[in-house]
C-alpha cells in the first residue's frame, strides 16, 4: 500500500501522471480540482474566496484520504504542493496507516508550455485559465514544498508520459 502525493504547476501533467499510475496499481485518486469545484459550483460557494474554498476543500480531501488508508487502498492525491501541512498531513496519514509515503514532483519550467497546456484543457471551475506572470510562475515552481524526510521524484514532464512512467513506477515499488 502506498500513499503518492502528486506535486506540480498546474498544467505540470499531475493528473495525466496520476490517471496513469491508477491504471497500473488501482489506486484511488483524490483530486484537489474536484472537491474544491465541486464547493465552488453550490450556491454558497459561488460566493466564497478562493483562499476559503481551498481550506475547506483541502479538509475534505484529507477525510476521503485517510477513510481509504485506512481501507488499506492505496491513494494518490492530486494536488500542488505549495503549503508544509500537505507534506505533514502526508507523511502523518502514510505513517498512521503503515503505507509507503511517496512523492512526485511533475516540473516543466516552460512558461510558454504551461499556458499553452492550460488554455487547451477542458477547465474545471477551481483551475487558472493561464499564468499571468513570469515572476508568478517562477515564484510557484521556487516554492514547492517537499520532504525533507523521504526520498522524492521530480520528473521532466516536458516530454511524453512514455518517457518516465517506467522511472515512476520502480520509485513506487521501492
Amino acid at each position: 500500500m502506498f500513499f503518492l502525493q502528486m506535486s506540480g504547476f498546474p498544467g505540470s501533467g499531475k493528473s495525466t501522471l496520476s490517471r496513469e499510475i491508477a491504471k497500473r496499481t488501482e489506486a484511488i485518486i483524490i483530486d484537489h480540482d474536484v472537491s474544491k469545484t465541486a464547493l465552488l459550483e453550490t450556491p454558497a460557494g459561488a460566493e466564497m474566496e478562493n483562499k476559503t474554498s481551498g481550506s475547506i476543500s483541502y479538509h475534505i480531501d484529507w477525510s476521503f484520504i485517510e477513510s481509504m488508508l485506512s481501507q488499506g487502498k492505496k491513494v494518490i492525491f492530486d494536488s500542488p504542493c505549495l503549503y508544509d501541512e500537505i507534506i505533514v498531513n502526508g507523511t502523518d496519514l502514510a505513517k498512521k496507516y503503515q503505507a509507503k509515503y511517496k512523492y512526485v514532483e511533475c516540473y516543466l519550467n516552460d512558461f510558454n508550455e504551461i499556458n499553452r497546456r492550460l488554455k487547451n484543457r477542458e477547465r474545471k471551475t477551481s483551475q487558472i485559465k493561464e499564468v499571468n506572470s513570469l515572476d508568478d510562475f517562477n515564484r510557484t515552481l521556487e516554492n514547492s514544498k517537499k520532504p525533507a524526510d523521504h526520498r522524492y521524484l521530480v520528473v521532466d514532464t516536458s516530454m511524453g508520459l512514455d518517457t518516465y512512467i517506467d522511472e515512476v513506477m520502480e520509485y513506487l515499488e521501492e
